[in-house]
């Protein structure tokens, strides 16, 4: 009965640690990945913003993101001068966290599966290197900026 119960704990919480965050709102500028309280926090840098309310609608430049797009996802445009922001790619993560480059990345639940996407340092909150279908993945929550 021990085994059965300590089974069902660990599926329950490898089931809990990919379930999407639904209050996080993703955003795009400049190709990188943020979210739009990160740049709400910033409006002294913002040019202009377009918000897209599901996948079908996103711009061809903006397709490669659907997967983040379910409830939505807003474009940020950045005041020229204003382009600093430190980024980094989720391969970059990986290799800082001893996985494999090419492994994907989940932020919020979400997977990032292409590892040369750029994120803002800005959103970046807890990071755990957890097991996912028997490798090791990094787990990436944001900073409580959604």
């Amino acid at each position: 009965m021990k085994k059965i119960l300590y089974s069902f704990l660990i599926l329950s919480s490898v089931a809990l640690s990919a379930q999407k965050n639904p209050s996080v709102k993703f955003a795009v500028a400049n190709d990188v990945v943020g979210t739009v309280g990160m740049f709400n926090a910033r409006k002294a840098i913002v040019q202009s913003s377009s918000v897209y309310k599901s996948p079908a609608g996103l711009p061809q430049g903006l397709k490669k993101y659907s997967f983040i797009a379910e409830k939505g996802l807003t474009e940020f445009k950045i005041k020229n001068g204003q382009e600093g922001l430190d980024t980094i790619s989720l391969a970059q993560l990986n290799s800082q966290y001893g996985v494999p480059e090419s492994t994907p990345v989940f932020i919020e639940g979400y997977e990032f599966p292409d590892s040369s996407t750029k994120i803002y340092g800005d959103i970046m909150g807890n990071v755990e290197v957890k097991d996912h279908d028997g490798r090791k993945t990094v787990f990436l929550s944001t900073n409580g900026i959604k």
